[in-house]
């Protein structure tokens, strides 16, 4: 029996329809074909830089470090000095990775022994901007280049903010190695970089399963590593409700899997949106409806439409239902809290698939569709209640995105609304980012990305040849693709197996959401990506392997 049949028994038990089938294994046999391909191993020119910045020029000169007399600090001139707790932060903390802990010396001390032509003993950080951004929150427009050039008598790495400094730091950390005896070097460098897409993001789902804080924080440390800049938080859903609300608090006593021990506390959630920020990571929530609500039902009574079975009520619930106004109430109040809770300007708002059956059975909505003259096609109904749902998130200043169904489905949207891309095989999802982008709308990506799909095999492939900007299109409707995010499903996965399966397949789509559009020699890209695999297995990431290797510092445990 071959393995893409054992495959098919085991979707088709499994519940999958046959269509479904067909679409998911032609995506499993691409990738496993994609994964044949042979890959030499040896050393890249650009060493283990990833993702890949826009310019580098690295010569042959080396430099050595010492952890005893190296120090991270700010530029005489810069706008953002000592008062800047982040970057203070991020000094300690890249400090960490270079040296594994060892002890800093006072400033002064030691320096005789590395100050001559061999040795580099400090990167001195300078933000030009009057506003360097160091209080506030990471957004969609945040500028996050930087230049860096490594030379003597020290290191100089240059941001117009922050943002582009925190970036900075994490590639003269990846430019650091280890010679033949043991000791930190770093060649030469000139590097001139900044993001192709301003939006590069990693969807997490805590609701199929519960994933603890340490989880999150763990992953948001890793997407800094790989730098991206979004973390989607998919935080409720039918199975669970576990964000612990202040307006609603029944919603999480009544519908995560345990009130006390399976619920997001105001101080978990501020915790991870700070914890994001000091790393350029922008928290996104989602609360998807008016479908994939069971869970709220739980905890507020007459939210979801009630299921008939003939004439009686069968006892079984659906959607939200959208013709009531305490529905709307709701809403008002509860989306009035998450606009204060999350800082980011963008609320995700879901908006996909809808089963409408439940709707057809209700009498009280079969009446309403009547009414409002929308016949049998209750993707106007569904329309109805979107639209109300928006304008709702509008008065609380919040950007909204949504799946692509709502654009589907012709709801009336407000021209800065964003359109998450998530169905069909490439040449569907190409057709939809033309028609996205057409009418004039932003779009994210993420139909190639779906990393809870997973093969035997080198699929990470299939995602670093996947690109965003890719389908028939003016060249004006590319600029609105303003980027795209892996997804993390997480019906079988959770707290035991999330991190090695994310990572490092996530970097592949790292690297194609910041790096030139022209960077895709995969061979280039097993050699870099091997090595930055290593480094965050050094870095106490249980991340997969590649293909057969080993590492210097192989992954330690817990």
């Amino acid at each position: 029996m071959t393995a893409t049949l054992q495959l098919a028994l085991v979707l088709l038990a499994m519940g999958f329809s046959q269509g479904k089938q067909h679409n998911y294994l032609d995506q499993v046999d691409q990738l496993d074909a994609e994964a044949e391909i042979e890959l030499s191993a040896g050393p890249s020119k650009f060493g283990s830089l990833w993702p890949l910045p826009q310019k580098v020029e690295i010569s042959g000169v080396s430099f050595k470090l010492a952890g005893v007399s190296f120090k991270i600090t700010d530029a005489k001139q810069s706008s953002a000095g000592q008062s800047c707790s982040l970057l203070q932060d991020a000094y300690r903390r890249y400090y960490d990775y270079l040296f594994a802990g060892a002890k800093r010396q006072e400033p002064g001390k030691g320096r005789q022994r590395l100050g001559g032509p061999a040795g580099l003993s400090e990167l001195q950080v300078l933000i030009t901007s009057p506003d360097s951004g160091c209080d506030g929150y990471p957004s969609v427009k945040s500028d996050e280049s930087y230049e860096l050039k490594v030379d003597q008598p020290y290191a100089v790495l240059k941001a117009p903010t922050v943002w582009g400094a925190l970036h900075g730091l994490e590639t003269f950390s990846q430019l650091v190695y280890e010679d033949e005896y043991g000791a930190k070097s770093i060649n030469s460098t000139t590097i001139s970089d900044f993001p192709r897409f301003a939006h590069r993001g990693i969807l997490l789902d805590s609701s199929r399963h519960f994933l603890p804080i340490k989880v999150i924080l763990a992953n948001l440390e890793t997407m800094a590593m790989n730098k991206f800049n979004v973390f989607h938080w998919h935080i409720v859903d039918d199975q669970s409700f576990p964000y612990m609300s202040r307006t609603f608090p029944q919603l999480s006593q009544q519908g995560a899997y345990h009130p006390y021990t399976h619920v997001y506390t105001p101080a978990d959630v501020k915790m991870v949106i700070e914890f994001g920020r000091l790393r350029g990571i922008r928290v996104v929530p989602e609360f998807d409806t008016p479908g994939h609500t069971q869970s709220w039902g739980k905890g507020q009574p007459d939210l979801l439409t009630p299921c008939y079975s003939g004439s009686k009520p069968s006892g079984s619930f659906g959607p939200v239902n959208p013709i009531l106004n305490t529905t709307y109430e709701f809403m008002t109040w509860f989306f009035k809290e998450i606009s204060t809770v999350f800082p980011d300007a963008y609320v995700h708002l879901g908006g996909d698939e809808v089963d409408f059956s439940c709707w057809k059975s209700n009498p009280d909505i079969q009446k309403f569709m009547a009414e409002q003259g929308f016949g049998q096609d209750y993707s106007k109904l569904e329309s109805f209640y979107i639209q109300k749902l928006l304008d709702i998130v509008a008065t609380t200043q919040k950007g909204y995105m949504i799946w692509q169904e709502v654009f589907d489905n012709g709801v009336k949207l407000k021209p800065n609304t964003l359109i998450h891309v998530w169905k069909g095989n490439e040449q569907q999802y190409q057709s939809e980012m033309a028609n996205v982008t057409a009418s004039g709308f932003q779009t994210l990506l993420s139909t190639p990305w779906y990393l809870n799909r997973i093969s035997y095999g080198q699929d990470w492939q299939g995602h670093y040849r996947a690109d965003p900007q890719d389908f028939k299109g003016t060249e004006a409707q590319k600029k609105l693709v303003i980027g795209g995010e892996a997804c993390l499903w997480g019906e079988y996965v959770d707290a035991t197996n999330l991190t090695p399966r994310l990572w490092p397949r996530a970097s592949a789509v790292a690297e194609r959401l910041w790096s030139a559009k022209d960077v895709t020699d995969v061979n280039d890209a097993y050699n870099r990506l091997s090595v930055h695999r290593c480094r965050m297995v050094e870095r106490g990431i249980p991340a997969q392997p590649l293909f057969s290797s080993y590492c210097p510092h192989e992954y330690k445990g817990i």
